[in-house]
């Protein structure tokens, strides 16, 4: 079994509740507006962290813009989105742009989505921080039990900062 834990947007802080899901995981992505690069430092994840640049972090020249993820079953396509529509990012366009994907992870609306209505998942975990949460900091865990049967399950935190 294999845990992938989602997350984006999160402006420079992540939920405390959310911190400790992914340094549960095997896995974590995060799919762009980090900001402070440096807030990454508190995601510990068992074997690897893969990150992209959102339409706020044209500065951080260490992350690049789109990045691919291959486990046992399929692959998980990560970008920020905002390439594929400005206010709402369109799944046909991601799924175009991605056709071997199994997942395509995106953030910049702050919204928690899961598209699972086609083949290629389209997902968006929500906003991880403070910013534009909507009442609640969000993310998304990916559970890989066997390269046939995955798993997403939407997280929901009280929009409690310690």
């Amino acid at each position: 079994m294999i845990e992938v834990g989602i997350l984006s947007d999160t402006h420079g802080v992540i939920h405390p509740e959310i911190v400790k899901l992914m340094n549960t995981c095997d896995f974590v992505i995060h799919a762009g507006d980090i900001i402070d690069e440096d807030s990454l430092a508190v995601l510990k994840p068992k074997q690897k962290m893969i990150a992209v640049k959102g339409n706020n972090d044209i500065y951080i020249t260490s992350l690049g813009e789109v990045e691919m993820l291959n486990l046992p079953g399929g692959n998980i396509a990560v970008e920020h989105g905002h390439r594929h529509g400005h206010t709402q990012p369109s799944h046909g366009s991601l799924r175009q742009a991605y056709p071997n994907a199994k997942v395509i992870v995106y953030g910049h609306t702050h919204k928690q989505v899961i598209d699972k209505e086609q083949s290629t998942w389209v997902v968006n975990p929500g906003s991880a921080g403070k910013i534009r949460n909507y009442g609640a900091a969000k993310c998304l865990k990916l559970t890989i039990k066997s390269d046939q049967e995955w798993v997403i399950e939407p997280q929901i935190f009280d929009d409690v900062f310690n």
